[in-house]
């Protein structure tokens, strides 16, 4: 019995020993190979092989081979170079693997989202640009659009305002502000700025007629925003990213010191009146600035404290499994200013698209976006609370000081209090808080009725709701007695108020579509799509103003509510769509497209647009005449293009139901018997004759590839037209007893016309990879037709006539010169400040007398500049892209030109509001030898002699060429250099990629405007706007 078992025990051994013999030969067996270049079919040397989930790995040699001896039975090699595509390859029972590496330079067959679907990058005939997570990734932005700059040919970018949260102004090819469309829902530009950059797999812009099946909102262009999304068959993969970065100024004008500023004061006194009170002894005493009164306060340094920090940090996971992907995402942002950290902004999102097979043939969808938002600051007065730090920093003067007696227990009665920054603050003025908490679902299904004909229902819920919350306390201002060294109450602010307010919107968007994708006969590629949108809309508005009886009870009903505002708005949409592609072999190419549209806000006769469009290509290098001319410049593709359609727009500044007729109660109030009586008013002549204007677009295009991708390039010229412009028949009058005029009507035209180029070169030099960027685009606009009234002279028509002009002409008067002498002054026949030139001096301003009547005034006017305060003209940006072994640098530039900055305000007059002074036009100004000696020699310089506060002075009071800059600028937008740790480092901690990197944001720019400390970017003429920051950050990428 024992032997039997023991004979039965031998054999189970030798079975499981021979079943094992496979599988341990299998697990220690030898795996070769050749890497061979797709193309040129070249050994690769270098290629990474790594045996996934171990440390197992090699790379090929100089003829392209390699041999990886297996750590595990059921292995799967990942293959990897730069400058190609990964590739995962299951080794199954072979001990021999060739593989062809693809290049990931170039690429004509990817998929570029388009409206309401995706296409093939090669069979496009609109004019797209498109950028991808990976252009974006790299851009530490608070928002998205601070991401885009020079990125795309054709988008227009100016960052004005810089302040925590702010995004950039953009325009496609300065055509207006476009429509946003986010995962197929249309939204506003402030969803789309405030997603997670993170989240977003690509934006793609549609330039032209491409745009037409948005209708009624897309006569601007349409920005089209993917997010990411999970792959199936794919391992989970978390990623971790963050990074923490400290921000500063990147320039903001200087004024001078109190020595400067009283020995300036003396100067303009004396040129102004002839004589000052300021004395030579009291200018020494502020020159040394060490007894008590005499010292200079630099209130720069007092209210900027600089390195003020941001954040960012993101983690998310992806992945799934043969019938379902997921992508879940949260993401944390932090931005202080650079005030104090009471002034901050913060942003968390999460987001979440999750996609599932339940058939063969349904399949379901759900997508959660949600927001929120918080920004925080002290209650300082004025309407914006960033305005009045920036404002100190020039209406204080540096012969004031913060504090009494510099004690921080006693703020001091200033000049002008309001800007005093020992008082904004939380503790003494108040507080600010505004919060938006944003969630966007959308709920998709899509069923296969049979092979080619899908049909898709989708559903949008869009629910945001924002509260802002401010209270303005009481506080008072103190003086100093140092010789009681007592302190006393000067002034202050007695007025407090509480403000409450609350917008809650809800928005539905329902669509349903039918698409249709067959190929007859091999050659003949035919797509149809059909859809259904229905939006609407509700805006809910609550506002509650009262006085508080103290600082403390910041409870509503503790006070006296003195105003409260409650508003309910509605508004909807519907649209059809339908569109029909056709290509021929994939040579010749069609698109027939239109939407016709309905809204709300026009009367029922004038409601429904429709906006039709067409397009088409020729694959040049697809003819068989062309085969050995592509052969020889190595040629991928040549592809003519043309699209012409017409878009709408229903935002032409009308609200709803203008067109019905009705009263406006509450106008005015009257006492009968002692009781008060709400009157009303005729709300006026309905507005039921007007209706869409009608945006006409034309672009004919150049479409290349080189190389197998590794040059690409797209030119473009494109043409709009607008028709149906809002205008009024302003020479017809209708009698006043009717108490109102004529409305508005579609009577007005205007015209965009302009160019665009980009190219693009990706390369590789053994193990360098590289992509090098360039675009550029121009773009202008131009009133056509223009309803005028009756002038009453040519030069009436000439100067106000805005028909055949460019839009935002600036006008002014040309500059000659200045004047060197009061001789000159006395010689000039030339009446410039309407007085004989009695006001003149040396230094001051020569006028061209353009008419030549001798005096300056408006008929001497002209075109000097172009639009002040808009975007520019011209656009363009440079992008590299440079990947070293384990190194990698991101260089991005972007500019712009032919567009104006007009010095006003703090940038033109000295000591406005009787405040600071410019220092660049203090340090370099016509004055006398000796300031204080009226009858000493006059030391020549670039700017007019100096007056205080007097706008009305003829250096001052016109625009001209002198106080206008035609700026021109190129700036670094993005830095960044990175270091990714080798995989074989990784696999130990289960980590698939761990990268670090160091990176700056505007770290510098070149224009013809920082001799006056200004940011090229700025809009406002006084040159105080919150300039863009200079960022300087560390962080990380992980990934397991």
């Amino acid at each position: 019995m024992k032997r039997l078992l023991l004979m039965k025990s031998c054999l189970l051994l030798l079975i499981a020993i021979m079943a094992a013999s496979p599988l341990m030969a299998q697990q220690g067996r030898t795996v070769r190979g050749t890497i061979l270049e797709e193309t040129s079919g070249e050994p690769l040397p270098g290629v990474s092989i790594l045996e996934k989930g171990t440390t197992n790995g090699t790379v090929t040699d100089l003829d392209g081979n390699f041999a990886l001896t297996l750590a595990s039975v059921d292995a799967t090699l990942r293959v990897s170079f730069i400058g190609y595509k990964t590739q995962e390859i299951l080794v199954d029972n072979r001990t021999e693997i060739n593989l062809q590496m693809v290049s990931d330079l170039g690429n004509l067959d990817e998929v570029i989202v388009i409206g309401y679907g995706e296409q093939q990058k090669e069979t496009i005939t609109g004019a797209v640009a498109n950028v991808t997570s990976r252009d974006i990734d790299k851009v530490p932005s608070a928002t998205v659009s601070g991401a885009l700059a020079g990125k795309m040919a054709g988008l227009s970018f100016r960052q004005p305002d810089g302040r925590p949260g702010a995004g950039a102004w953009l325009q496609i090819r300065n055509m207006g502000t476009p429509l946003f469309v986010i995962d197929g829902i249309q939204k506003d530009e402030g969803q789309f700025n405030n997603l997670a950059p993170g989240d977003i797999e690509s934006i793609t812009i549609l330039k032209d007629a491409s745009a037409a099946v948005y209708g009624s909102r897309a006569a601007n262009g349409v920005v089209l925003v993917k997010t990411k999304q999970g792959k199936r068959g794919e391992t989970p993969t978390i990623n971790i990213n963050g990074y923490y970065g400290w921000q500063n100024w990147s320039r903001f004008p200087e004024g001078v010191d109190a020595y400067e500023w009283m020995l300036g004061k003396a100067d303009a006194d004396i040129n102004q009146f002839g004589s000052t009170n300021i004395t030579a002894e009291e200018l020494e005493k502020w020159n040394q600035g060490t007894e008590y009164g005499y010292k200079s306060f630099d209130w720069q340094d007092f209210i900027i404290k600089g390195n003020a920090p941001q954040s960012n940090f993101n983690a998310s996971v992806s992945g799934g499994s043969e019938r379902t992907n997921y992508y879940l995402s949260v993401t944390r942002f932090d931005q202080k200013a650079v005030f104090s950290d009471e002034f901050e902004f913060n942003r968390t999102n999460i987001q979440s698209n999750i996609t599932t097979d339940i058939t063969n043939k349904l399949k379901v969808g759900m997508q959660i976006n949600g927001r929120i938002e918080n920004r925080n600051n002290p209650g300082v007065p004025g309407g914006d609370d960033y305005w009045q730090p920036r404002f100190a920093l020039f209406r204080n003067r540096p012969t004031e000081r913060p504090y009494a007696n510099d004690n921080p227990d006693y703020p001091a009665n200033i000049n002008n209090i309001e800007t005093n920054w020992a008082l904004l603050n939380y503790d003494r003025t108040g507080f600010y808080e505004n919060k938006w908490q944003v969630l966007q679902t959308n709920f998709t299904a899509e069923y296969e009725i049979i092979p080619g004909l899908t049909a898709k229902g989708l559903y949008s819920y869009y629910l945001a709701d924002n509260m802002f919350n401010t209270f303005e306390y009481t506080y008072d201002v103190f003086g100093y007695n140092p010789e009681s060294d007592e302190y006393f109450r000067s002034g202050g602010n007695d007025n407090p108020y509480r403000d409450r307010g609350q917008t809650k919107i809800m928005e539905n968007v329902w669509q349903l579509s039918l698409s249709y994708n067959k190929t007859f006969g091999e050659k003949h590629n035919f797509s149809a799509f059909a859809l259904n949108e229905r939006i609407d809309r509700t805006r809910l508005y609550n506002f509650l103003h009262s006085v508080p009886t103290n600082n403390y009870l910041d409870i509503i009903k503790f006070a006296d509510t003195d105003t409260y505002n409650d508003e309910r708005q509605v508004e909807a949409r519907i649209g059809y769509v339908g569109r029909i592609n056709y290509d021929y072999a994939g040579k010749y190419l069609l698109e027939l497209a239109g939407r016709a549209d309905a809204s709300w806000k026009f009367s029922p006769d004038n409601r429904w647009g429709f906006f039709p469009s067409v397009s088409a290509g020729w694959r040049i290098s697809e003819e068989e005449f062309m085969s050995e001319f592509s052969s020889k410049l190595d040629m991928d593709e040549l592809k003519i293009r043309a699209s012409y359609g017409q878009l709408g727009d229903d935002n032409i500044g009308i609200g709803p139901f203008d067109y019905l007729t009705g009263y406006r109660y509450g106008v005015s109030t009257v006492i009968v018997d002692g009781e008060n009586i709400q009157g009303s008013a005729n709300t006026g002549q309905p507005i039921d004759n007007l209706s869409w204007y009608v945006a006409s677009i034309a672009d004919i295009g150049l479409d290349f590839s080189f190389g197998s991708g590794k040059i690409t390039g797209a030119v473009d010229y494109f043409h709009r037209k607008r028709t149906g412009l809002r205008g009024v028949r302003n020479d017809i009058f209708l009698p006043l007893e009717l108490g109102y005029g004529l409305t508005d009507e579609n009577l007005n035209s205007d015209s965009n016309s302009g160019a665009e180029i980009a190219l693009n070169w990706n390369g590789k030099a053994g193990d360098l990879v590289f992509r090098v960027g360039v675009n550029a685009s121009y773009a202008r606009s131009k009133f056509l037709q223009s309803y005028n009234p009756t002038f009453s002279s040519s030069w009436d028509r000439y100067r106000n006539s805005r028909e055949d002009r460019y839009n935002g002409i600036f006008w002014g008067y040309e500059i000659e010169g200045q004047f060197e002498s009061f001789e000159a002054i006395n010689d000039h026949p030339v009446n410039i400040d309407g007085q004989g030139n009695k006001t003149l001096l040396p230094g001051d301003l020569i006028y061209k007398d353009v008419n030549q009547d001798g005096k300056i005034d408006g008929y001497d006017e002209r075109p000097i500049g172009y639009q002040s305060g808009g975007q520019p003209s011209l656009n363009f940006g440079l992008n590299f892209n440079f990947q070293y072994k384990g190194f990698d640098l991101t260089a991005d530039f972007s500019g712009g030109g032919m567009y104006s900055y007009n010095q006003n305000w703090e940038m033109r007059w000295p000591y406005q509001n009787g405040g600071n002074l410019l220092a660049s036009m203090y340090d370099d100004r016509y004055h006398r030898e000796d300031i204080l000696d009226i009858n000493s020699p006059w030391v020549a310089g670039k700017n007019p002699s100096l007056r205080f506060n007097t706008g009305g002075h003829s250096n001052y009071n016109r625009n001209s060429t002198w106080w206008l800059t035609n700026v021109k600028y190129l700036r670094m937008r993005t830095l960044e250099v990175g270091y990714t740790l080798p995989e074989r480092m990784l696999n130990k901690w289960n980590m698939s990629r761990a990268r670090l990197f160091v990176s700056s944001y505007n770290l510098f720019a070149l224009d013809n405007v920082h001799q006056f400390g200004i940011d090229p970017e700025v809009a406002d003429e006084n040159g105080l706007q919150y300039p863009q920051n200079k960022v300087v950050n560390v962080g990380f990428n992980v990934s397991f």
